[in-house]
């Protein structure tokens, strides 16, 4: 005989606070095994791949993690100087780019020069909140980031996390599938499906679209000349997975860095003034890159990659990142992508559900039955 719903209904909420509450007190300590989980997710299916083509487990995840290893050293040595560097010159020119704002701002509207201006006053105050937050963000993001790449345990331990969790995962799988409640079994099932298609298509679907527009965005750009092309092209691929921010952020930039860059003006050169006329065909060029970056991820990537509808609106992506982020910090972040997923599922199924119950129905739902 099946639990009453009441017994049913204590029994999952118990699980899901106990999953809360280790999620609040071990968060820190479970970011390795967070993070190896999702790349032992992410390479399961070519593990499956190389297993159809005759090969062992085994064999496939060594050959899978060796050659992640070489793409690893590889990003290493010829990519992370690369960033550092940018990232360090990109900070000692942000006075230049403020103060050529400012000139620029106080040229087009002079009432801005006035200190008792009503727009001088609102700028200064839109600037001055804005300079708080940034900072604020900045902070917390570059404390985030560095605890989570200088940290030895997790550079040493996610790795050797995924590589045992991909040996063994469709053994997990099956455990797991064994230990179902027997009357509930054939619903938890159809529901992981569900759970684990939205999953696949969003986090390796999507994940692949963010590689390769960054990459994209990235040697593009370096290519034209532009000044932190390597930043910009990195910040675009990583918001992709929201639709449409990644190109008007990572736009907004690049086209601002052109502007700055190739923008005319004049220069004093061994004791003469010399006029720079404005480089209108390379920042005209770094609007084609984003326009086709974007025509490429919408008709050709998203498509064959993603998929028309995977179920995760971007509203409810960016509220989950968010709300995770704020309690659970840096571990919240990198389980909100799967929880909206199963929160979603869940949410489809319970509201379908529904419309099929009497609560919905009603007496009317009965007499429209009974006519048919």
């Amino acid at each position: 005989m099946a639990l009453p719903v009441k017994q049913q209904v204590i029994s999952w909420g118990v699980v899901a606070a106990g999953f809360l509450a280790v999620l609040w007190v071990l968060g820190d300590v479970l970011l390795p095994f967070v993070v190896g989980g999702a790349v032992a997710y992410f390479l399961d299916p070519l593990a499956d791949e190389l297993e159809r083509r005759k090969f062992s487990r085994g064999a496939a995840t060594a050959i899978i993690f060796a050659i992640a290893s070489l793409l690893f050293l590889l990003v290493v040595v010829l990519v992370l100087p690369i960033l550092v560097g940018q990232i360090i010159s990109l900070v000692h020119a942000a006075p230049d780019f403020y103060q050529s704002a400012s000139s620029a701002l106080i040229e087009r509207f002079p009432s801005l020069v006035n200190e008792n201006s009503t727009a001088r006053q609102a700028i200064a105050d839109v600037l001055e909140a804005a300079r708080g937050h940034v900072g604020t963000v900045v902070t917390s993001v570059l404390s985030s980031a560095s605890a989570a790449v200088s940290s030895l345990v997790v550079l040493i331990l996610a790795p050797v996390v995924a590589f045992y969790l991909l040996l063994d995962w469709d053994r997990m799988v099956a455990q797991v599938d064994s230990f179902l409640p027997l009357d509930h079994a054939p619903v938890i099932r159809q529901l992981a499906k569900e759970i684990d298609r939205t999953l696949a298509s969003f986090l390796r679907g999507q994940g692949t679209v963010c590689l390769i527009l960054g990459t994209f965005y990235a040697i593009a750009l370096m290519v034209v000349g532009l000044n932190f092309g390597l930043i910009v092209g990195i910040v675009a691929g990583l918001l992709t997975f929201i639709p449409y921010v990644g190109a008007l952020v990572g736009g907004a930039m690049a086209i601002g860095l052109a502007v700055f860059q190739y923008w005319g003006g004049t220069e004093i050169v061994d004791g003469e003034t010399l006029s720079v006329a404005t480089d209108w065909i390379r920042i005209g060029i770094v609007i084609v890159i984003f326009v086709t970056g974007q025509v490429v991820e919408g008709n050709i990537l998203t498509p064959k990659l993603v998929g028309s509808s995977i179920g995760l609106h971007p509203v409810w992506l960016i509220f989950a990142l968010a709300a995770f982020g704020s309690i659970f910090g840096f571990v919240g972040m990198l389980i909100a992508v799967p929880v909206a997923a199963m929160i979603g599922v869940l949410v489809r199924y319970a509201s379908l559900r529904y419309r099929d119950g009497l609560l919905y129905k009603g007496l009317a739902g009965r007499g429209e039955e009974a006519d048919n």
